[in-house]
């Protein structure tokens, strides 16, 4: 017997299955081959084709079925990760009305300043945890705005796993942390926000349902399962967002444990257990998966746009064959990369940076000296010394890290970008063989609240490797302050 696990992610989507007995890893597929394209029709904005997201879950569900010899019947349970704070919009038929506007698009940032400044950093502080910022609540104001006629055809607005949900089941719902997420949640009279709907003009009527996290959340319709290659009825018993799922795959669950994510995007994602933040414009608060009125446990995310899609670029662009190949040529350059410096941001407004976009860049670069393979260790410093200054924003905010993990993908296979966080922080990384689609299967099992089982299976199967903070840490040092420098000059 098995579960399933989706991860809908702005790169690709992933389908994982696990036995359900031991929770060990069966396979993982991953659709597609190449990474997802993300439309841009304008500067700054950040679009995709939810219908895209649906052909790959069904694609990469076949292919999973089929490659592993499962029989569809045996599969008890489908757990859903995704892409955070998206907006989708669908009319009463339940079609699409458009592109859903994801993550990394910075149209909405003017109305979340805007918000904060006529609603008060005081409210916003007590009641949100979170300025408005560019949230999915954000986002749906500037549709108000800007497509009046499409609006006004609008049934539902939805976050992208509540989309595929509502495709495999045909019931419309969310959850509670996912509507801390789209920042319409107000934490300290624990319910949704009106204020702010009533602020930006929305009705609360626009918002689904609310289901558990964990839990009976729908069925697979027919129509589904004949897409899918699914059974028809097999439950949707767990959705969260790609950063709470994340730790939750990691074993993250109490205060001082820090999860830590490279992918497209890094992120930061610390829990604690006070309903108060200082940084509300630069950390985000968000309910995490075992969040309860009576525990309010939170998930403290620093979120960094330019990370994994700066080293794409490069790898892009250098015209190198895989990124193995590029964490090699970094590896024969030194510490500090003899003076080239990279700063990350390209990919839309950054929210530690005070939602500025000051773009990438390669500076001190000496056509006499630099090669590809010094661009690759600057790129890989670079995006480590992004995560070391949000580091220093979360322990000003009192974030003291008692245990720090990290899947063993994308940006933390390298030895460089790991090695140069674990020193600069001056604390142990932990590495798991692990992933958000693992991780949205296993959590299937977790319907009675007891998390112990998930961190006996992730430390039984998963555990690869655990790096230690290097003893010369002066190289290090002076590299990020020389990178710290640029940095706080250009804000």
């Amino acid at each position: 017997m098995y579960y399933l696990g989706y991860d809908i992610g702005s790169s690709s989507i992933k389908v994982a299955l696990v036995q359900k007995a031991d929770g060990k890893v069966v396979g993982v597929v991953k659709e597609p081959p190449k990474e997802m394209s993300i439309l841009s029709p304008q500067h700054n904005w950040a679009e995709q084709d939810p219908e895209e997201w649906w052909r790959y879950v069904c694609s990469a569900t076949q292919k999973l079925i089929t490659t592993y010899h499962i029989n569809k019947k045996d599969i008890l349970g489908i757990g859903i990760s995704y892409q955070m704070h998206g907006l989708v919009l669908i009319d009463k038929a339940g079609a699409l009305l458009r592109n859903a506007i994801i993550w990394c698009d910075s149209r909405a940032v003017d109305i979340g300043n805007d918000a904060l400044k006529n609603l008060g950093s005081k409210k916003c502080a007590t009641h949100l945890l979170n300025a408005p910022g560019n949230f999915t609540a954000s986002k749906l104001k500037w549709v108000k705005d800007n497509e009046a006629a499409l609006y006004g055809k609008m049934y539902k607005a939805m976050l992208p796993g509540d989309y595929i949900a509502f495709k495999l089941s045909d019931k419309i719902a969310t959850t509670l942390p996912g509507l801390t997420e789209g920042v319409f949640w107000d934490f300290k009279e624990q319910k949704i926000a009106e204020w702010l709907l009533a602020y930006y003009g929305l009705t609360r009527d626009l918002l689904p349902e609310v289901v558990p996290t964990f839990g009976a959340q729908g069925k697979v319709s027919a129509k589904a399962a004949a897409e899918t290659g699914l059974a028809k009825d097999t439950p949707i018993l767990y959705r969260a967002g790609d950063q709470p799922n994340n730790a939750l795959s990691l074993n993250v669950f109490h205060p001082g444990e820090i999860a830590m994510t490279g992918g497209t995007s890094g992120v930061i994602y610390a829990i604690g257990d006070q309903l108060k933040s200082r940084e509300i414009s630069r950390i985000n608060n968000f309910a995490h998966v075992n969040y309860i009125q009576k525990d309010p446990i939170l998930g403290k995310l620093l979120c960094i746009n330019g990370a994994g899609i700066q080293y794409r670029w490069l790898r892009e662009n250098l015209q190198v064959d895989t990124y193995e190949k590029m964490n090699a040529l970094a590896n024969t350059v030194p510490v500090a990369s003899e003076g080239v410096l990279v700063l990350p941001f390209g990919n839309g407004a950054e929210r530690m940076l005070n939602n500025k976009n000051i773009g990438s860049q390669i500076l001190h670069l000496d056509l006499n000296l630099h090669t590809k393979a010094h661009l690759c260790r600057a790129a890989l410093e670079g995006i480590a010394f992004a995560f070391m200054y949000g580091m220093e924003i979360l322990k000003a905010e009192g974030v003291q890290p008692k245990v720090i993990r990290a899947g063993n993908d994308n940006l933390f296979q390298s030895e460089v970008f790991t090695n140069t966080i674990c020193t600069l922080i001056g604390h142990p990384i932990e590495l798991y063989d692990t992933t958000g689609a693992v991780g949205a299967a296993r959590a299937c099992a977790l319907q009675d609240g007891d998390f112990t089982s998930l961190g006996e299976t992730l430390l039984k199967n998963d555990h690869l490797h655990t790096f230690y903070p290097l003893k010369d840490l002066k190289p290090y040092q002076k590299a990020y302050q020389n990178w710290k420098e640029i940095i706080d000059k250009d804000l």
